[in-house]
C-alpha cells in the first residue's frame, strides 16, 4: 500500500515568512496525525541554518515517523544563464538536505512562465538543467520528481509547463532511473484541463503524488487565469480545502495509478483551515487508499 504524509500548507507564511511558527512546533502538530511521514519545505526558514537538519530529523524519527519527500521550487527558465546556473546549484543544495534528512525523493519544476521564451526554448532550458542535476542525484541516492506546479507560493509567474502538452514534452525529454513525476491533480484544473487525461498520459512515471482538493471562492476559471500572471502567490479566487469534497475524482485517480503499479508516497497539501480539517483529510485518503490498496 501507499504510504501517507503531509504537508503544512495551512503554515507556510508561520514557517517561511514570519517566523511566528517553529519547525518542531509543526512536527509536533504531524505526527499525531495517522501518516507515516511529513514533506518537507527547503524554504523554512529555520533550514538556512545546516545545523537543524540533523536535529529536524531526529525529532521525526523519534515519534516513529519519517521525511520521505522534499518540496522546493528551482526556476530554470530564466533566460539569464548565469541565473539557471545559481538555480542549479541551489537545487544541488536541495538534494544535499533531502539526503541529511533521511529522505528519497526531491522536487524539481520548469521555472516561471515569463514571456520572454518560446514553448521549445523554456522546455529545453528546464530539461538541460534537469538533466546536469541528475547525476548528482544519482550519487546521492535521490530520485528528482517533476510536478505538473501551478505556481510557487512565492512565485510572480505560474508554472512554465503548466499545461499537459508542455509538461508531458519535458517529461518525454527526460529518461533516468533518478527521475519520476510527482503528480498533482488539483493543479491541472487550473490549466483548464483533465486531470485523468494528465494522469493516463504519466501514470508509468508517476513515482509520488500530492494528494489535494480545490475550489474557486467566486468567479470562473477563466477569471482566474486572466488574473494568474504578474501576482506574486497564488490568486485570491483560489482556495485550498478538504480532501474528497472538491472537484478532484479520486476512485479515478486512485484506479489509474493502481492500474500501472503505483505503490509510493501520497503526500496531503491541504488542512488550510486547520489541523482538523487535515485529520479529516488524511481519514479520508486512508479510506480509499484501502479500498484501492488492500492489505493482504
Amino acid at each position: 500500500m501507499p504510504r501517507l504524509a503531509v504537508f503544512p500548507k495551512a503554515f507556510m507564511h508561520a514557517l517561511c515568512k514570519d517566523g511566528s511558527m517553529r519547525v518542531s512546533e509543526w512536527i509536533e502538530l504531524a505526527v499525531k496525525l495517522d501518516i507515516e511521514g511529513l514533506e518537507w519545505y527547503a524554504g523554512f526558514l529555520e533550514m538556512a541554518d545546516e545545523s537543524n537538519w540533523q536535529q529536524f530529523r531526529r525529532q521525526v524519527e523519534d515519534h516513529g515517523k519519517t521525511i520521505p519527500m522534499m518540496c522546493c521550487s528551482p526556476d530554470f527558465t530564466h533566460p539569464d544563464p548565469a541565473f539557471r546556473d545559481k538555480e542549479i546549484a541551489k537545487q544541488k543544495n536541495w538534494i544535499d538536505m533531502t539526503r541529511t534528512l533521511g529522505g528519497t525523493y526531491c522536487r524539481v519544476l520548469s521555472g516561471q512562465r515569463r514571456p520572454v521564451l518560446s514553448a521549445e526554448e523554456g522546455v529545453k532550458l528546464a530539461a538541460d538543467c534537469i538533466q546536469a542535476c541528475l547525476p548528482y542525484a544519482q550519487e546521492s541516492g535521490i530520485t528528482l520528481i517533476l510536478e505538473n506546479h501551478y505556481k510557487d507560493d512565492f512565485w510572480e509567474y505560474p508554472e512554465f509547463v503548466q499545461k499537459t502538452d508542455l509538461f508531458c514534452a519535458l517529461v518525454n525529454k527526460i529518461h533516468h532511473p533518478n527521475f519520476g513525476v510527482n503528480y498533482d491533480p488539483s493543479n491541472t484544473y487550473l490549466a483548464g484541463e483533465d486531470p485523468i487525461d494528465l494522469l493516463k498520459r504519466i501514470s508509468d512515471r508517476v513515482v509520488t503524488m500530492h494528494a489535494s482538493d480545490r475550489y474557486l471562492t467566486q468567479g470562473t476559471m477563466e477569471d482566474l487565469r486572466r488574473e494568474e500572471s504578474g501576482v506574486t502567490g497564488y490568486a485570491s479566487r483560489l482556495k485550498h480545502g478538504e480532501i474528497g469534497k472538491g472537484l478532484n475524482d479520486y476512485d479515478a485517480i486512485f484506479f489509474e495509478l493502481k492500474r500501472v503499479g503505483f505503490n509510493g508516497w501520497i503526500s496531503i497539501e491541504d488542512g488550510v483551515d486547520g489541523m482538523d480539517q487535515l485529520a479529516r483529510s488524511v481519514s479520508f485518503l486512508r479510506r480509499k487508499m484501502a479500498q484501492y490498496w488492500p492489505e493482504n
